[in-house]
């Protein structure tokens, strides 16, 4: 089984810069694709960010530009480095693994990203 725990929320000004990370642990078999959703209050869940098991990279265009998913197999973490933050990026953030052996999708439990004006 798998576990993903997300860190590194918090509350940041407009303008700011946040980095958050998704350690995964328990059995991990590759490959796996790693990938960063949203959801703000009484908005359904979006995806935001994702990287393959060969490192290729896709952003909703919303953060594209500002937003940068990469990922550390070494320590089977993914992170999400938000620059330039928006008032409407204030979410619950959510990573996602999907395990190619196990044809399975693992979610961590979220952590918040607030953004003042």
């Amino acid at each position: 089984q798998v576990q993903l725990v997300e860190s590194g929320g918090g509350l940041v000004q407009a303008g700011g810069s946040l980095r958050l990370s998704c350690a995964a642990s328990g059995s991990i078999i590759g490959p796996n694709a790693m990938r960063w959703y949203r959801q703000a209050p009484g908005k359904q869940r979006e995806w935001v960010a994702g990287i393959g098991s060969g490192g290729i990279t896709n952003y909703a265009d919303s953060v594209k530009g500002r937003f940068t998913i990469s990922r550390e197999d070494a320590k089977n973490t993914v992170y999400l480095q938000m620059s330039s933050l928006k008032p409407e990026d204030t979410a619950v953030y959510y990573c996602n693994m999907y395990n190619a052996y196990k044809e399975t999708n693992y979610w961590g439990q979220g952590t918040q990203v607030t953004v003042s004006s």
